[in-house]
């Protein structure tokens, strides 16, 4: 006997509006916003999808000494993360310690202990903590001023702030032994450090990462989502097309502006319309276990690939139709990486492993003798033609660290271009041959010889013919972010892979 029970509608009506009253307090990725502290003047919070901005206004007395006054903006987690957004402050201040920033806190009462990284509205910036409820918050201050790009992780009981001016590296600084339980409120905060003042913040590129569990090297297999995400290079605007719970790599732009080339962590080649914002597979015959080491003739018709194939020694190049179709063999023997096509289509670029030595090689587009561009001790790889033929640009640790190279087609003239305190790989041309741009991983978290998966990198562009570089995204990956040639037929904007542990997100 089944037993039926009839919900009243008085009921009924009451839970449809605390979930529909539950859904219009979520902003974006944020499950919800409140003042916190004790008859704080209203703040707001607004998320704009168009530019994936979120625009946050707040008042409040301070957040300093025992308690605080705030509108925050949050979502509860649990575990490790990494936090990341550019903070802009919104019209002129009235108190000079207006904040904005992230912040992590054990409640929303008022006196909790939390963890934040802030900029004022001076300029000072600033890794704040309270360490228990109702204690006093302390500070460490930073060298810099007026950064713009916040970040901050949680390992454990580690809190670990980095901070830039956009454009700039990282500054880093870290507190330890600050235990506000697994479970924390996690999010974004704006304080007037005026209770009769509501001050707004900008936040732009908001991005929270699950990161990688354990330490990643060059064997690390690549198992966390993936975002594919388009920058454009003069303002540093990021732009989240795709997200996916498994791996995706190596975003290739097609000629004709309208869709992006990937390939999965199976093997398989993708198409990604940008107008419908969805891939479709390349047909690529029976060569189904490509790697990220795929790229497109300057012509636009032919795509290059790199297959395992174990029984040849690894990976091996092959062509096909840029539509797809019957790849075509090009190298007898692995491991192959293609990196690039001469302009002219001729040729193909790859680094490759002979005799124990990983050396940039050139190989005709149809097949042939390999001819041996460098001879250095240690790995060269990455290469890639200028758009107008005259270079070969390419990575080499014979300098000690990894550091951007250039050299004539024949590989005469062999010249060392970067050389900076990161480990610099897969330098990237941009069509209108004014701009390089590469991945730059950190020394202390990378040797030389690597590029692996799951790290702090920086995406920089320098002038072709030499000055300044510029940081133009901080992301959350490396191995897989950028491996091949990524600009947009323009020369306005990077593709580009991050990273995230998708199955840990609440």
């Amino acid at each position: 006997m089944k037993l039926k029970f009839r919900i009243p509608l008085s009921l009924t009506f009451i839970v449809c509006f605390a979930l529909i009253a539950n859904a219009q307090n979520k902003v974006g990725i944020f499950d919800n916003h409140v003042d916190v502290g004790t008859n704080v003047k209203p703040g707001s919070a607004t998320y704009i999808p168009q530019t994936q901005q979120y625009v946050i206004s707040g008042a409040g007395y301070n957040i300093w000494g025992d308690h605080d006054e705030f509108q925050f903006v949050y979502k509860k987690m649990k575990g490790d993360f990494i936090l990341y957004t550019r903070a802009e402050f919104l019209g002129s201040w009235v108190n000079y310690h207006r904040k904005v920033g992230w912040m992590i806190r054990k409640s929303l009462n008022g006196n909790s202990p939390h963890v934040n990284a802030v900029e004022h509205g001076d300029g000072l910036t600033s890794l704040q903590f309270r360490r228990t409820a109702g204690a006093q918050t302390e500070e460490h201050k930073f060298k810099l001023t007026k950064a713009n790009i916040l970040q901050l992780e949680r390992k454990g009981n580690t809190y670990i702030m980095r901070a830039a001016i956009y454009g700039e590296p990282f500054q880093v600084d870290s507190i330890t032994d600050i235990d506000l339980g697994d479970e924390v409120y996690v999010g974004l905060f704006v304080g007037s450090h005026n209770s009769d003042v509501v001050e707004t913040g900008v936040f732009s590129n908001v991005n929270i990462t699950i990161p990688y569990k354990g330490e990643a090297d060059n064997r690390t297999q690549m198992t966390l989502g993936s975002n594919l995400e388009i920058v454009e290079v003069a303002s540093g605007k990021r732009n989240i097309i795709y997200k996916v719970p498994y791996s995706i790599q190596a975003p290739n732009w097609i000629t004709d502006g309208k869709s992006l080339i990937f390939n999965d962590y199976k093997g398989i080649m993708y198409n990604y319309n940008l107008a419908t914002n969805k891939p479709s597979p390349i047909n690529t015959g029976n060569i189904v276990k490509n790697n990220n080491d795929h790229a497109i003739s300057f012509d636009g018709k032919m795509l290059g690939l790199s297959n395992n194939v174990k029984e040849l020694g690894g990976s091996i190049i092959y062509t096909v139709p840029i539509t797809g179709g019957t790849p075509k063999q090009v190298t007898p023997i692995g491991p192959s990486y293609l990196h690039g096509w001469s302009p002219d289509g001729q040729s193909l670029v790859f680094c490759g492993e002979r005799n124990g030595e990983f050396d940039v090689y050139k190989v005709p587009v149809n097949g042939g003798d390999e001819i041996k561009l460098t001879d250095a001790k240690g790995l060269d790889d990455g290469p890639e033609y200028t758009p107008d033929g005259k270079y070969i640009y390419f990575n080499s640790v014979r300098s000690g660290s990894m550091q951007i190279w250039r050299m004539k087609p024949d590989g005469s003239d062999q010249e060392q271009v970067t050389n900076d305190e990161f480990n610099n790989w897969f330098a990237h041309i941009s069509p209108d041959g004014k701009w390089i741009a590469f991945i730059s991983f950190l020394k202390d978290e990378v040797p030389p010889g690597m590029h692996p998966p799951y790290k702090h990198v920086y995406i920089r562009v320098m002038p072709f013919e030499g000055g300044d570089t510029k940081v133009v995204a901080y992301i959350y990956g490396g191995q897989g972010s950028m491996n091949t040639p990524s600009w947009s037929p323009d020369s306005k904007k990077l593709a580009f892979i991050s990273n995230t542990d998708v199955s840990e997100e609440k």
